[in-house]
């Protein structure tokens, strides 16, 4: 069945919040979403009901950021280093594992639902058995250190939809492809573009690869982030996608942004492929829609937070955004 034409999205509610949301995970066929929060809690509510109020579950040590669904289990990480995991039939915790060894910035589960990836500023993606917690890979291919000596980030992960491959990208536009399986390397693209240095002023740097997505048949990875910035201090720089051929580590599209300025902090192919969402921000949110086939721009939609994170649901007719002080449901079809 083709995807919705992204021409039809529509706000359907729009929910505030009184902390930012940095994580959004939903669990299949309901309403109920899981959120990661700046105020270190993480929330279940439902997005369905007549009036959205979402229930603490648990909280960490600092903020949460990121979360996500492994079957019945509910993985967050946080700025803590700490993964913690939450029965959601139960409603009770199942353990908090001390993951990382610096701040948890992204945690994704396998399409399968049987893994748990986590990437954090240890410039390690750990792969975790989601019923057992026990740690299944431990992947390092990115410089701690950025070019310029500086602490580097690791931002973003991502599986593919059969859950074969791993992809993760750093602050410097590096992006690693791993076999899921194995643990080893199988790929690499660079998008320096995406990192911006300032020498002069600051010693300071800025940007990096914020988003990762493979097309449904797995052979093109989407990343997001941003282009170069001129005042460090802020975000800037035009919303950024560039699209490889990851195995033969070349890039094959490139959307330089033309509208809205920041961050490109979530990507999503439409499960026949035919578009990539991007979605983020900076004072002022967007949702842009690509046709990467023909290399053009199809909308580009101004949405009413900084997007940190959305799940489209798998037949792309809902769409949930998450961000500063705001959940948004938009529409599509």
């Amino acid at each position: 069945m083709p995807a919705p034409n992204p021409d039809t999205l529509k706000l359907a509610k729009d929910f505030s919040r009184p902390a930012i949301v940095f994580g959004v995970a939903r669990r299949a066929g309901t309403g109920t979403v899981y959120l990661a929060c700046s105020d270190f809690k993480v929330y279940a509510g439902d997005v369905a009901a007549a009036k959205f109020e979402p229930k603490e579950l648990y909280a960490h040590e600092s903020y949460a950021t990121g979360v996500a669904l492994a079957g019945n289990t509910l993985v967050s990480g946080g700025y803590d280093g700490k993964l913690m995991w939450w029965d959601v039939e139960a409603g009770k915790p199942v353990r908090t594992t001390d993951a990382h060894a610096k701040w948890i910035r992204k945690v994704i589960a396998s399409p399968d639902g049987k893994f748990v990836a986590s990437v954090a500023d240890d410039m390690a993606c750990k792969v975790w058995d989601a019923s057992t917690g026990k740690l299944v890979h431990d992947l390092r291919g990115h410089k701690e250190k950025t070019p310029h000596d500086f602490a580097s980030m690791l931002y973003a992960v991502a599986y593919s939809a059969d859950g074969a491959l791993l992809a993760t990208g750093d602050k410097v536009g590096h992006v690693a492809v791993w076999d899921a399986k194995t643990g080893a390397q199988v790929g690499a693209c660079e998008a320096p573009v995406m990192y911006t240095w300032d020498k002069q002023q600051r010693l300071h740097s800025i940007g990096g690869i914020r988003s990762l997505a493979f097309s449904p048949d797995g052979k093109q990875l989407a990343v997001g982030g941003m282009g170069k910035v001129g005042n460090i201090d802020h975000l800037e720089g035009k919303a950024r996608v560039e699209v490889f051929d990851w195995k033969a580590g070349k890039q094959t599209a490139e959307f330089p942004g033309d509208k809205f300025a920041g961050l490109v902090n979530r990507l999503a192919w439409a499960p026949d492929g035919s578009w990539l969402l991007g979605a983020g921000g900076a004072g002022e949110g967007f949702a842009l829609f690509f046709d990467v086939a023909a290399k053009k721009a199809l909308r580009q939609e101004k949405v009413m937070m900084h997007v940190h994170d959305f799940d489209l649901s798998p037949d792309a007719k809902e769409l949930v955004c998450v961000g500063h002080n705001k959940v948004t449901v938009h529409t599509l079809g």
